[in-house]
């Protein structure tokens, strides 16, 4: 009975989630997302298959994980990667199907034939009374007025129909017309009406209607607006674009653009190499510090050992954005305590925000100060594992500290170090944290068309194209990002290769 049970549960379990799946998909697919919602049953099928075939017994426990890779890790690669071949922006936001769609719901109110409406209270309800310039009354059932689309049908009024409470008052009309200009009533003889002032409605009629061609045809004025699929604009016959725009192909535009148009290659040549120097001296002088610290701290005879370690790991303990932030009052050009300082010692108060070369050495004091307690820690380690053999016979031979640093210690810590200061490098390329909270990528080139400053590192750059430009260009920002993916891929496969020979080598 037991081995029964065992085996049922474990049945009933899949079953229930097998169906939640299927009903989810449905739910999907009639939400208009075919394609995800095929995906999911297809992720189903997969799921049942590896949960019930021996031949896929192995891959039981390396099915979540193989799911998580491709849902946090390959799908949001592939979704930016397709975006860089498209115009999406927020202009062209829209798909081409709803950009049509939106044309199609337009209306304009047709001039006379206009009737005089009352709003009365019903309740927590409204009815609305019209009444036509022939005398023709007609009423609508009780409606919740609310901010949103409203269809209704209006009929006579006749003798015996209850009589109306009185008429709301002009600020409950005026606090209510919003919602009444989405109202739409179907008068019997199928006109359909809808608020155009404060006490009337008028007939409505669709402004645009599509043509075989796919053209959208103005009622209002004839006028034509035909797609424009390279833009991703309807333009009008004098080539006018259209609001809204839609999202369509175009190709490796951007990636030719990123390489090819001056306002665009100057900057980002200018930030590629400003990257690859705040990464790579950013490493260079935490590393130099952290190494001489951790030699520091490693001398038996310095007194207090355990407290200067307490204090130098402080920066690393802290989180990162409050230190940096901490910084930007400090260096703070009109009240920061350092420029306070200075301008006591020395008579001079630095700008460093506003000065391009001393907002990047605000930045590479402050990166240094965040990253110098990880390769201390890191060297300190190393150093312990290195024998003491070596420096008692340097210690006889008649060597100093120097000789002992430059010939023992930093040789032998070098190879293993190398790949994590590659990781370092690598994480520093793509550092949009201290870049954000302390300059904001300011202070920005002058005369670029494309917002760019002149301490953006190529991710902040970025951030600034898809989210701060006023076109807000995710389709020029998504081939970028790919282009900087490539460039972290590359460090990446170096430091793999690194780390391979110094196995190589320490085997």
């Amino acid at each position: 009975m037991g081995r029964l049970l065992n085996k049922a549960v474990p049945a009933v379990l899949l079953s229930l989630v097998v169906l939640t799946g299927l009903y989810l998909s449905l739910q999907v697919y009639l939400s208009g997302q075919s394609l995800a919602a095929f995906s999911l049953v297809a992720f189903l099928g997969v799921a049942v298959y590896v949960y019930t075939a021996s031949r896929a017994y192995n891959y039981r426990y390396l099915f979540p994980g193989l799911v998580a890779v491709l849902l946090f890790v390959i799908l949001p690669i592939a979704i930016n990667f397709s975006i860089g071949f498209t115009n999406y922006s927020s202009k062209h936001i829209l798909s081409f199907d709803r950009a049509t769609a939106y044309f199609l719901d337009q209306t304009y109110t047709v001039e006379g034939n206009t009737l005089a409406f009352t709003l009365h209270p019903d309740g927590t309800a409204y009815r609305i009374r019209l009444e036509a310039e022939d005398g023709s009354v007609f009423q609508t059932p009780p409606l919740t007025l609310q901010e949103k689309p409203i269809e209704v049908s209006a009929k006579p009024v006749v003798a015996g129909d209850a009589p109306l409470a009185d008429a709301a008052d002009t600020r409950t009309l005026i606090k209510n017309l919003k919602a009444l200009k989405l109202v739409s009533i179907h008068l019997p003889d199928g006109t359909v009406v809808s608020a155009s002032g404060l006490r009337e409605f008028a007939p409505v009629r669709k402004q645009y209607i599509k043509a075989a061609d796919g053209s959208l045809v103005d009622q209002q004025d004839g006028s034509v607006l035909r797609p424009d699929m390279e833009a991703g604009f309807y333009k009008n016959s004098a080539g006018e674009a259209m609001q809204p725009g839609f999202t369509t192909s175009v190709g490796f535009a951007h990636y030719v653009r990123i390489f090819s148009d001056r306002a665009l290659s100057e900057p980002l040549a200018q930030i590629f190499i400003w990257t690859v120097v705040f990464a790579g001296l950013t490493v260079l002088f935490a590393f130099s510090i952290g190494v001489v610290l951790a030699v520091l701290m490693g001398w038996e005879a310095l007194t207090g050992r355990g407290l200067y370690r307490i204090l130098l790991f402080i920066p690393y303990a802290v989180p990162g954005f409050i230190s940096i932030l901490v910084f930007k009052g400090l260096f703070n050009e009109n009240s920061g305590e350092i420029n306070l300082v200075l301008s006591h010692l020395f008579g001079i108060s630095p700008n460093w925000f506003t000065d391009p070369f001393l907002a990047k050495v605000m930045l590479l004091v402050v990166n240094t100060w965040l990253g110098f307690p990880y390769m201390m820690l890191l060297c300190m380690g190393l150093i312990k594992a290195i024998p003491a053999d070596l420096y008692e016979a340097s210690a006889i031979a008649g060597a100093g500290p120097l000789t002992n640093f430059f010939k023992i210690t930093l040789p032998l810590i070098a190879k293993p170090m190398t790949p994590l200061l590659i990781s370092a490098f690598a994480f520093n390329f793509n550092n949009f944290v201290i870049v954000a909270l302390l300059t904001g990528g300011r202070p920005d080139f002058l005369g670029t068309k494309i917002p760019a400053g002149t301490t953006d590192v190529l991710v902040s750059y970025t951030y600034r194209i898809a989210f701060e430009d006023s076109g807000q260009d995710f389709g020029l920002a998504s081939a970028l990002s790919t282009v900087i993916f490539l460039m972290v891929v590359l460090l990446s496969l170096v430091n793999m290769r690194i780390s391979k020979t110094n196995t190589g080598e320490s085997a």
